[in-house]
């Protein structure tokens, strides 16, 4: 029975992890290629290129970002919530633990509500976000019960989640009417526009700290308390302000 487990689970992270690839592949190809070469194409030939690229790479973000998200979801069913990986030694479930699990698949709803009002700012949601990135891993240390690897993985998974949904529910509805706009040489909604590009940005700032603590899953001298992994938070977002920035500067020949 171990070996079948095993086999499942390790078949399980290859899935993840190639699929989070191409996920966050074309995420940053989006946003530090295509985003400054369509600034350099005139209206009749944005009209040409547009609906034939955007179409196909974000069939394949969308597609990556659910399966990224259902294989993270089914790992953590059987690694952390089957195999006990979620808590330290002598941990055990409670009504605590429920509660913080269920606040990452709801975090979408009250993210998205903030982000509409007063967190819609880019500046403000970013000082923001490293409040809550610390307080959410308090919260599944001292109210979950969590563990180290526990309170990293599901700060993690409410990242990934967050994205999955801005992919699914925002970016791609938005996404259909700004082509279909293009193609038909009109000019696209600007608040569609604002709100496809608010919520790419906000996953490609998600997407670096998320990876990390993927990866502190192996290594916990980084992962070993909340504060250690907010300063990750804030250095990985500080990482993708600095690629933004060289992205723009990046020109063809």
């Amino acid at each position: 029975m171990d070996f079948v487990m095993n086999l499942i689970e390790s078949i399980f992270r290859w899935l993840h992890v190639v699929f989070g690839i191409l996920w966050i592949g074309f995420l940053y190809f989006l946003n530090f290629v295509n985003a400054a070469f369509e600034g350099t194409l005139d209206a009749e030939t944005k009209k040409k290129v547009i609906p034939e690229l955007r179409p196909r790479v974000l069939f394949w973000f969308r597609m990556a970002a659910a399966m990224t998200w259902l294989t993270g979801v089914f790992l953590l069913l059987i690694v952390y919530y089957h195999g006990g990986a979620i808590f330290d030694a002598g941990g055990q479930w409670g009504f605590g633990a429920i509660l913080m699990i269920a606040l990452v698949f709801v975090g979408p709803f009250i993210y998205d509500a903030l982000v509409k009002g007063p967190l819609k700012d880019l500046q403000t949601a970013f000082i923001a976000g490293i409040i809550i990135s610390a307080v959410l891993l308090y919260l599944f240390e001292y109210v979950g019960g969590f563990g180290v690897r526990g309170y990293a993985i599901h700060l993690g998974a409410t990242f990934g989640t967050i994205m999955a949904f801005n992919v699914w529910f925002r970016i791609w509805p938005s996404q259909r009417k700004i082509i279909t706009a293009i193609k038909e040489g009109q000019a696209p909604d600007a608040a569609l526009v604002a709100l496809a590009g608010q919520r790419s940005r906000h996953n490609t700032y998600m997407s670096v700290p998320l990876v990390f603590m993927m990866l502190s899953q192996h290594s916990v001298i980084w992962a070993g308390n909340p504060i250690s992994l907010t300063i990750m938070v804030l250095v990985g977002w500080g990482l993708v302000y600095y690629l933004y920035d060289a992205a723009g500067k990046v020109k063809g020949f």
